[in-house]
């Protein structure tokens, strides 16, 4: 039994009449008759009541018309799923994200793919570090990080998408508080709060940068992985710190942030790993869309 007997059974049990049904099966009505009693031989059922003036359902080709059409139908919805898997129009994404864009990009990247891509489950894991979304990426364990370069691994690749200004964090109750813009040397006897480091995260490795410039070593008094406790353990009053811009959309209760001089920045990038679905692809183009923006 194949699924084309099951198709002209169908056909035929709708149109009850064996040359309308090979008619519009575009085939010749001799071997339309042989299917179908191909088919009832294989089964060991008579389907149809055949007589020269009208070809009626047998109580089992009754019975067999429903199950035909449910498994029909279920083999058309099964091509149809898979077509849009493969056009990237359906399926899973997980995206990783470091914790600024987490507050920034990655609100405005899901609402555009569930605008443009309303069949894609999409899933994020927040406050990654980049090398833990590298990780992530070779492992399969998300589809597109969103991170700050430098990126380590041969199969990824990584696109700009912005550059982000870095500003301080500040308690409300500092002293600078009161200031529009800081030199980053006026901070040189603050206690800082910075994201964990151990060559793990390129924040930290730049505040350190930024303080040495100044002429100054930072006083690190609390390494944190995720950029919202971060942001309060400053409002605590535990230390200062130093972010990207787009944290400034965490308006918590305590805090302030200001403009640094110099102005330093830092890149935001996107990272996949080529070929690995269609649905990467589309959603690597919202990105770029959203970045134009």
């Amino acid at each position: 039994m194949e699924l084309r007997h099951l198709r002209y059974f169908r056909v035929v049990a709708e149109e009850l009449h064996f040359r309308r049904a090979a008619q519009r099966l575009h085939i010749a009505q001799p071997p339309l008759s042989a299917q179908i009693r191909q088919l009832e031989d294989e089964l060991g059922v008579q389907l149809f009541i055949r007589s020269t003036r009208r070809v009626e359902l047998t109580p089992a080709g009754r019975v067999y018309l429903e199950r035909v059409r449910e498994i029909l139908d279920a083999v058309d919805a099964a091509g149809d799923q898979a077509q849009r898997v493969a056009e990237g129009l359906q399926g899973s994404l997980a995206i990783g994200c470091v914790g600024s864009a987490t507050y920034s990009l990655f609100p405005r990247l899901v609402r555009a793919l569930r605008d443009e891509l309303p069949g894609v489950d999409v899933s994020v894991r927040g406050e990654m570090l980049a090398p833990d979304q590298v990780s992530a990426l070779e492992a399969g364990q998300i589809d597109l990080a969103l991170l700050r370069p430098p990126v380590a691994g041969s199969r990824i690749v990584v696109e700009p998408v912005r550059r982000d200004r870095l500003i301080a964090v500040l308690p409300d109750s500092h002293p600078l508080a009161a200031e529009t813009e800081l030199d980053v040397a006026e901070l040189r006897h603050d206690d800082f709060i910075v994201h964990a480091g151990h060559g793990r995260s390129v924040m930290s490795g730049l505040v350190t940068a930024m303080c040495t410039d100044a002429g100054f070593v930072p006083r690190v008094r609390h390494e944190v992985a995720e950029t919202s406790t971060l942001v309060t353990l400053v409002a605590a009053g535990l230390g200062v710190a130093v972010v990207p811009e787009p944290t400034s959309a965490l308006d918590l209760a305590g805090v302030c942030y200001r403009p640094l001089r110099p102005e330093t920045g830092i890149d935001l990038a996107a990272a996949w790993i080529p070929g690995v679905s269609p649905l990467v692809d589309r959603a690597v183009a919202v990105v770029r869309r959203i970045a134009a923006d």
